[in-house]
């Protein structure tokens, strides 16, 4: 779970090189729109800590339920879903609200 240690770049080895991100801010292509969305969640919560709380698979479809908190902002309503196709992720959306 490179991503729950905070490796964002290392994790990137999990997405295709097409992968498309929908989220409640726009939408996010390629490696360089998972660094994008990745960097806009660490702007809201910093160095918080996250939990997945509900992780969910059926074939090709993926869900992940999470929280984050830090000392100044928390998200407790986190889900993602992810489409896989040969093992990289080619789809995902991402919600979230921060408080």
């Amino acid at each position: 779970m490179k991503r729950l240690q905070g490796d964002v770049e290392g994790d990137l080895s999990n997405y295709s090189q097409d992968v498309v991100m929908l989220t409640g801010s726009g939408e996010f292509r390629g490696h360089e729109g998972v660094m994008q969305c990745a960097g806009e969640l660490d702007r809201i919560v910093g160095d918080a800590e996250f939990a997945y709380d509900t992780t969910m698979v059926s074939g090709e479809y993926g869900f992940l339920q999470w929280s984050a908190s830090s000392g100044d902002a928390a998200v407790c309503d986190g889900a993602d879903s992810f489409v896989v196709r040969d093992g990289l992720i080619v789809m995902q959306t991402v919600h979230y609200t921060p408080r």
